[in-house]
């Protein structure tokens, strides 16, 4: 919808076809018991690009983030940490457990801050293709690299760290404590098939930490009504402009002839002509479902084959009579205003990726959690609470079993973790939804239950997303673009790559 708004705001006639009867994707809120509004799929912004708000005035249209305002960790024998947005609390906070591992906090956050704001240029701009000649794309693959050789020392170090290091090698050099360590360890492998001690969880870390709310880096924010509310506000925008959105209009595959698209044929039978067609599905589905792969280039389609999405992640979300209470933490609703992250060491972590190794899904999952209530108290009934549980690892391809057979023993998993650290959580729970990979595939069309369009990895990322010489938006079929999360910049909630792949087309078209 991002790129739909940009096409329409250029004066272009553009329809939004939607698959379901809720536009949004994966961004989506539904009301699935009374007075509860569960946020099924994704769940909160952060890497949404501040260009777009202004650029859409996306405020105008409803566009309302309430922010996230702490991180609550919890621990064994209620030992735990509550970081926050103030660098003087989160200070005492960690001196709570090392004074030593205090001061360094305080050097690695502000290294992050720097190497964010390094890299947000180039997450902004359509990336050079390498393997042209064009002395323009040439010259920006120069500018590219005299620009990380000019980088300060340090911030070139943490970024060459994070391309070649797992996230608890790097965190290994600033502390000693296992739950603050597990806590800057958690963004390296939200929605990865890597564990935190392997080399591609660096970099899963690092583009999650391009992140940022209202200016700050690092930060996060609810959507007033869940990422519901911002797909609506996003559609609102695009009708705004002059475009169109329709709801359970499905394509069933794109049309064209002699190299050039000619529009699209729709579920039901029914074609729209077009001269224009963008894809916003993965990169799967765009070269090798919507087309003929056997009418692309035989390295593209090679390529297609061997990108990684394996997806490992699952969602359960919970309707609760009241706040967990956590040992020594009895009446804090506050602490809930943010994320809560279960998962309170290394080992933790990586013995949950083990399981995903073998095709199980995790005895002890890591959750990402949060009682999107205690933000926005619309999102349930006086006194009750949602909860938003984002399950790692529960791998799409399961050894000796299938998600049919396991869908009730994950959410059993998951509410028995989550007993382990709020004593009587199960007798908080009225109602619980459960979004398996298979799940996120069917219902969405990600390709394996992969959140990001295709994993964050050194070889799916910046110059070969999704495949060498075909990052720029551009397919081989004249007026068929892509727009989707595998795209550059990537996946989450950013709106980037719809935003650059607009500033392609009405490139491409003189506009």
């Amino acid at each position: 919808m991002v790129n739909a708004a940009y096409l329409a705001k250029a004066g272009l006639k553009t329809i939004v076809l939607e698959r379901r009867h809720l536009v949004g994707g994966a961004a989506i809120t539904e009301e699935l018991i009374p007075g509860f509004k569960f946020t099924t799929f994704s769940y909160a912004i952060s890497l949404l690009r501040p260009e777009i708000v202004q650029e859409l005035d996306l405020v105008g249209h409803g566009f309302m983030v309430l922010p996230m305002v702490n991180t609550f960790q919890p621990g064994y024998n209620g030992e735990h940490l509550i970081l926050g947005s103030d660098p003087d609390t989160n200070y005492h906070e960690i001196a709570r457990h090392s004074i030593e591992d205090a001061e360094a906090a305080q050097d690695l956050d502000h290294l992050i801050s720097r190497m964010a704001r390094a890299i947000k240029p180039w997450m902004d701009r359509i990336p050079p293709n390498r393997l042209s000649s064009d002395p323009v794309e040439v010259n920006a693959l120069n500018e590219l690299k005299v620009y990380l050789e000019d980088l300060d020392p340090e911030v070139r170090d943490l970024i060459e760290k994070c391309t070649t290091c797992s996230i608890a090698e790097i965190l290994d050099e600033y502390f000693e404590t296992d739950l603050i360590k597990a806590m800057y360890a958690s963004s390296g492998i939200i929605g990865s098939k890597c564990g935190p001690r392997d080399q591609e969880s660096g970099l899963v870390w690092l583009f999650h930490k391009l992140g940022e709310y209202d200016g700050l880096p690092g930060s996060w924010g609810f959507h007033k009504g869940g990422n519901g509310g911002f797909t609506q506000a996003l559609a609102r925008s695009v009708e705004t402009f002059g475009g169109e959105v329709r709801i359970n209009a499905g394509v069933d595959k794109v049309l064209y002839e002699d190299g050039k698209v000619l529009g699209v044929l729709l579920q039901d039978g029914s074609t729209l002509k077009a001269n224009l067609v963008v894809s916003a599905l993965d990169p799967r589905q765009t070269f090798t479902r919507l087309v003929e792969p056997g009418d692309l280039p035989k390295d593209l389609v090679d390529c297609i084959a061997n990108l990684k999405f394996q997806g490992t992640a699952a969602k359960v979300n919970f309707a609760l009579s009241s706040i967990p209470t956590f040992p020594g933490l009895e009446g804090r609703e506050d602490i809930y205003k943010g994320f809560t992250n279960i998962g309170p060491s290394i080992d933790y972590l990586q013995e949950a990726f083990g399981d995903c190794e073998v095709g199980k899904f995790s005895r002890r999952p890591f959750l990402d959690c949060c009682i999107q209530s205690t933000i926005d108290p619309e999102m349930s009934p006086p006194g009750n609470h949602i909860m938003s549980c984002f399950v790692m690892y529960a791998p799409y391809h399961l050894n000796q079993t299938d998600w049919n057979s396991e869908r009730e023993n994950l959410a059993d998993t998951v509410e028995s973790t989550l007993a382990e650290f709020f004593p009587g959580f199960s007798d908080l729970v009225l109602h619980r939804e459960i979004v398996t990979p298979q799940d996120i595939e069917e219902l969405v069309g990600l390709s394996e239950g992969n959140i990001f369009a295709g994993e964050l990895f050194k070889s799916q990322l910046f110059l070969d997303r999704p495949a060498p010489g075909w990052n720029q938006y551009r397919t081989p079929i004249e007026g068929y673009y892509q727009c989707g999360s595998g795209t550059h910049p990537g996946g989450c909630v950013s709106g980037g790559p719809g935003r650059l792949a607009a500033q392609q087309i009405l490139g491409d078209k003189g506009l």
